[in-house]
C-alpha cells in the first residue's frame, strides 16, 4: 500500500510526504488517533516509501523493496505488537538487538510499535534511551490513541502526525469500491472512526441484520409501541444480536438524526436512504426537539453499556423514556 492509497488522511499524508521530499525524515514518529483511522496502514505505507528503490515521495508498489514490505517479510522492517495486554521490556530489548545488525541493503530500519500506549515502564525507559540516542539510521513509528496517552518524555523525542476520524463521504466510497454493500458501507462509516474500522463493521454478518432491526423499531415506535417491545423481545434479546446492543442504539440514533436532516432540507446526507420515503412522510409527525432528544437517549443508553450498564435493561429503559419524545 502506499501513501496515496490510505484514504481520509490527508494532512497526515502531506505530513510524511513533506518530510521525504526535503530530505528531512525524522527518527521517530508518534502516530496518534482512534482506532481504525488508518495509524497501522499509513505506518507501513510510510515505511514502504522510506524502503522503495525509486526514493520518491510515494512507493512505487512494483520494485522488490516495495513487495517486500506488501508480502510482510522485508527484513530491515521490525513491528511490534503488545504481547497480551503491554509491550514488554523484553520485546523492546530484543528489538534493540535486531536493530544493532547491519541493514540487508545500504539503506535505512524501520520499527513500527503497535499500541505504545500499553508500553510497561521498563519497556518505556528502555526505549527512551534508544530515542535519546538513535541508531543510525532508523525510524520509529509508535502508534497510540492519542498524544496524552504517551509518556511526556517519549512524545518530546517523536514528532506527531494526527490521525482523525475521517471523512464519512471518502471512507463510504473507499468501501463501495472495494465491494461492500453501498447500504452497509454508508451505514458502517458513521458508526466506526476510520476505514480499518468500518470495514470490519460492514464484513459482520450481524450488522445487516442489525440494521433491518433498527428499521423496524424506528417505523414502530411512533404509534406501535407494545410491538416495539415484542420485535425487541424476539428479534433482539433471544438472539445473537444481543451482543451488539450499544451498535443498534447508535444506530438508532443515525435514524433520529435522517429524521432531523429531513425537516432541515439536508435529505442527501441521510444515512437510511432507502428508507427516505417512509421518513419523508413520518419526519413531521414529532418536533425537531422531540427527535433530538430520542438521539441524545438513544446515545446515553449505549454509554451506559459501555459502564457496564445490563444491555437488555438499557434498550428497554430507552424504549419506554422515547416513546413520548
Amino acid at each position: 500500500m502506499a501513501l496515496r492509497d490510505v484514504p481520509a488522511q490527508p494532512r497526515a499524508r502531506t505530513l510524511l510526504q513533506n518530510a521525504i521530499r526535503s530530505g528531512k525524515v525524522a527518527h521517530a514518529y508518534l502516530f496518534a488517533g482512534p482506532s481504525g483511522s488508518g495509524r497501522r496502514a499509513m505506518a507501513q505505507a510510510f515505511a514502504q516509501t522510506l524502503f522503495c528503490e525509486r526514493q520518491e515521495a510515494d512507493a512505487c508498489g512494483e520494485c522488490l523493496e516495495c513487495r517486500k514490505v506488501m508480502h510482510g517479510n522485508h527484513p530491515d522492517l521490525h513491528v511490534i505488537s503488545p504481547d497480551g495486554s503491554s509491550v514488554k521490556i523484553e520485546q523492546i530489548r530484543e528489538l534493540q538487538r535486531e536493530l544493532s545488525y547491519r541493514t540487508a541493503g545500504a539503506g535505512r530500519k524501520v520499527y513500527i510499535i503497535e499500541g505504545s500506549e500499553t508500553m510497561t515502564v521498563q519497556a518505556a525507559n528502555s526505549l527512551l534511551k534508544f530515542l535519546e540516542e538513535p541508531p543510525s539510521p532508523v525510524v520509529a513509528i509508535l502508534i497510540a490513541p492519542s498524544a496524552q496517552s504517551m509518556l511526556p518524555t517519549i512524545l518530546s523525542r517523536t514528532q506527531l502526525v494526527p490521525f482523525v476520524p475521517g471523512d464519512p463521504q471518502e471512507l463510504e466510497r473507499a468501501l463501495v469500491e472495494e465491494g461492500k454493500p453501498p447500504l452497509l458501507a454508508r451505514t458502517a462509516v458513521h458508526l466506526a472512526s476510520g476505514l480499518e474500522a468500518s470495514r470490519a463493521l460492514a464484513e459482520e454478518n450481524w450488522f445487516a441484520e442489525i440494521r433491518n432491526v433498527v428499521i423496524q423499531l424506528g417505523k414502530e415506535m411512533p404509534s406501535r409501541f407494545p410491538a416495539v417491545l415484542l420485535t425487541a423481545q424476539q428479534q433482539v434479546f433471544k438472539t445473537d444480536l444481543s451482543d451488539h446492543i450499544d451498535t443498534l442504539l447508535q444506530m438508532l440514533a443515525l435514524w433520529y438524526r435522517d429524521m432531523i436532516y429531513v425537516m432541515t432540507g439536508r435529505e442527501k446526507r441521510m444515512v437510511f436512504s432507502d428508507q427516505a420515503d417512509w421518513i419523508a412522510k413520518n419526519a413531521w409527525s414529532r418536533s425537531m426537539d422531540s427527535w433530538v432528544r430520542a438521539m441524545e437517549l438513544a446515545l446515553t443508553a449505549a454509554r451506559r453499556i459501555k459502564a457496564n450498564v445490563q444491555p437488555q435493561l438499557a434498550l428497554e429503559q430507552f424504549l419506554v423514556n422515547s416513546r413520548e419524545g
